[in-house]
């Protein structure tokens, strides 16, 4: 039988200070960043800044550790409902169940280790292949998801001179250990919906033990980013004005090869997407067919055009450039950007570039 870790946040924000930011869980000691990482190991600039994104229906929930900020509320977490159900279902199926609230990336590494394989001659950490611990992710947010992935990504993805001859020749780290999500809060309606929706994953705590124990993986399409965080479903760029027009910017936004912009005509968003978190912005469509199984990242640009109607008036259309491939990068030409990435707020103030690890993570289902 399984050995099996309910996995809880104590904090909500996935932001500097944050869980899995290399900082703090409400209030909890600093964790030093281990395992190796590409990207280095300093805080990723994703996480800074909380400014108002284009899309503004979308932000960052309540604390699920108490009062925002309140560490001694945070010291006094117990599980939500939810997780206990969880861990009852498994329990009544002969699991033996840990139930863990990190509030540090150091807790949540501690967690992780239980995943690691047997000790490699080239002295690599690496998954458990064949492991008979399984993973539950509670998440109150996609941010809080985000979070554990980033912290599996730096301690299994080996720095580019220790890259292993068993290394997939399109990845730059192994296959992730599969996790199961729970989510704590009920689907949200509307165009806005989480990637455990998006990707019909079970909400029910019975449904979730049963893909824990009785499931096989889904290997889903994970985005890296050269500042150091990951993406599930995608990033979201842009502003808006306290009255919630879009404001105009200007960023060199490159596909692959494919220029969809090259930064001297204003934009009102820009979408990077690997699900269909962002494939609309009010009720325009962005994303054409975002498919987090596809290995490509979908971006889309919207410019607002002006045209002569055929009796001389002027108006202003919005035209939406689209592109496919393996890498992204968008450089910003002045000021910041307000972004969103998996529903966190951030600023982008130089360029930053995601790329497509084909199947690197997965997710357990029935």
């Amino acid at each position: 039988m399984y050995d099996v870790v309910l996995l809880t946040l104590a904090s909500e924000r996935d932001a500097s200070g944050g869980c899995g930011s290399g900082g703090a869980c409400c209030g909890g000691a600093t964790g030093s960043n281990t395992g190796a990482d590409a990207a280095g190991t300093a805080t990723s600039a994703d996480a800074a800044g909380t400014a108002t994104s284009a899309d503004a229906a979308t932000g960052t929930g309540t604390d699920t550790g108490g009062t925002p900020g309140d560490a001694d509320s945070c010291a006094n977490d117990r599980p939500r409902v939810p997780v206990l159900a969880c861990a009852d279902a498994l329990t009544a199926r002969g699991a033996r169940v840990q139930t863990v609230t990190a509030r540090s990336d150091a807790e949540i590494d501690a967690v992780l280790a239980q995943l690691d394989g047997p000790p490699r001659p080239d002295g690599l950490t690496w998954p458990d292949t064949d492991g008979k611990t399984r993973l539950v992710v509670a998440t109150a947010s996609d941010g809080q998801l985000r979070a554990v992935l980033r912290r599996l990504v730096r301690r299994y993805a080996p720095a580019p001179s220790r890259r292993p001859v068993d290394l997939r020749d399109d990845r730059t780290l192994p296959d992730l250990p599969p996790v199961a999500v729970l989510p704590l809060d009920p689907a949200r309606g509307g165009t806005q919906r989480d990637l455990a929706a998006q990707l019909g994953l079970p909400r029910d705590p019975a449904a979730v033990a049963a893909a824990v124990l009785d499931g096989t993986p889904r290997r889903l399409d994970l985005l890296r980013n050269d500042g150091g965080s990951v993406t599930l479903d995608g990033a979201l760029l842009g502003a808006a004005d306290e009255a919630g027009r879009p404001l105009h910017w200007r960023a060199r936004v490159e596909v692959d090869d494919t220029i969809l912009t090259d930064g001297e005509e204003p934009l009102l968003a820009c979408a990077v997407g690997n699900a269909g978190g962002h494939a609309s912005l009010d009720d325009v469509t962005l994303l054409a067919a975002p498919d987090p199984t596809d290995g490509q990242v979908e971006v889309a640009v919207a410019v607002p055009v002006v045209v002569r109607s055929a009796l001389g008036r002027k108006r202003v259309r919005l035209e939406v450039r689209r592109a496919r491939g393996r890498a992204v990068s968008v450089l910003p030409r002045e000021g910041k950007v307000p972004y969103l990435d998996d529903g966190v707020e951030g600023e982008l103030t130089r360029k930053r570039s995601w790329w497509v690890e084909p199947g690197a993570w997965a997710v357990w289902v029935v």
